[in-house]
């Protein structure tokens, strides 16, 4: 049988049958009178035997051993081989769970349940915020990078997370009640330290702390939120915010989502 035939009789192409005719793993027996490669039945069964176990993953070396050398012991080779493939196997489950957990997340932000959501950000908290911020934000880069970083948190990540948001909101309430005034340098501290506390859910620009600022105080849900923790406290730190971005040369008016 001709090389072509060979080939297609394997299921394999002609530079494979030529690759291991170099490396004398599986040579023709015989050749035609033009000296075209010439493959009798037994060629064809080593062949087979060679697939049989490339595709079982051992390399050719190690199949060139288990058909040539008397003193391979197939069953040692082969459990080794079982052992590699075992621990192949449990990475990509792994990575499967992995890619799941991904795919979760960007459809829904937090991958916990109600009860979990509760202990990690108060009774207070609503579950369904997730989804709406889903849907208002979903395929924006930054949710892309917020959901990045939720498939590989804990729920008690999470919770250190929303410990760390609250601590800081009472820091901010505190400097408002001393009369700390924006653009002074510890509202400028405070500036900075906002942007690093929101910076775990997605990188923040300057231009888009003074966005999101600005939304603090314009919604409703997120300056009751504030104005909760101390009353004008939305707008003090809007305009903490805009003081510090000015001192970095951000124009706050001409400030846009980059």
């Amino acid at each position: 049988m001709t090389v072509g035939r060979a080939a297609a009789e394997l299921g394999v192409t002609v530079r494979t049958l030529h690759h291991w005719d170099e490396l004398d793993l599986a040579q023709p027996s015989s050749r035609s009178a033009a000296g075209y490669r010439l493959y009798t039945a037994d060629d064809l069964d080593r062949l087979r035997r060679i697939l049989i176990y490339r595709e079982l993953g051992l390399d050719l070396d190690s199949i060139r051993a288990v058909l040539d050398d008397p003193d391979t012991d197939v069953v040692a080779a082969l459990t080794e081989q079982k052992a590699q493939l075992t621990a192949k196997v449990a990475q990509l489950t792994s990575m499967l769970d992995d890619v799941d957990r991904m795919i979760q997340a960007q459809e829904r932000g937090i991958l916990m349940d109600a009860d979990q959501q509760a202990r990690a950000f108060g009774p207070g908290w609503n579950p369904e915020w997730g989804t709406q911020a889903q849907q208002q934000y979903g395929g924006t880069a930054e949710w892309q990078r917020y959901a990045e970083r939720s498939a590989q948190r804990t729920p008690d990540e999470w919770k250190a997370l929303a410990d760390t948001s609250k601590a800081f909101d009472l820091e901010l309430g505190e400097a408002m009640d001393a009369g700390i005034a924006p653009g002074s340098d510890r509202a400028n501290a405070l500036a900075e330290e906002h942007r690093r506390v929101y910076s775990a859910y997605f990188p923040v620009s300057r231009e888009q702390q003074v966005l999101l600022g600005r939304m603090y105080e314009a919604d409703p849900s997120f300056s009751a939120h504030y104005d909760g923790v101390r009353p004008g406290l939305a707008s003090w730190l809007r305009q903490v915010i805009d003081a510090s971005a000015t001192a970095h040369g951000v124009d706050p008016e001409a400030a846009v989502w980059r």
